[in-house]
């Protein structure tokens, strides 16, 4: 544990940061897994609206440092690649 006032306050902030980072890639998930069983329903519709918010999200967390850049890309592309398969 910590002894000096300034390790304690790391801790807090630490311990602040890591739920809001929890928070927020729980959030994307959950994104992510409705346009994934959306895909496998076959609802090509309702997949492509609920793409467009799960990629906001995705390129969200980019910005705020949870993911990299690219494996948000490759995860907005291997989504797409698949509605685009379910309307074909």
């Amino acid at each position: 544990m910590a002894n000096h006032t300034h390790s304690k306050k790391a801790v807090r902030q630490i311990e602040k940061r890591t739920a809001i980072n929890k928070n927020r890639m729980s959030r994307i998930r959950t994104f992510i897994r409705g346009v994934e069983e959306l895909i496998l329903a076959k609802k090509p519709v309702e997949a492509a609206e609920a793409f467009k918010s799960a990629q906001k999200e995705l390129l969200r967390g980019v910005t705020k440092g949870l993911l990299h850049k690219n494996m948000a890309s490759r995860k907005i592309s291997r989504l797409a690649h698949a509605i685009k398969a379910l309307n074909a």
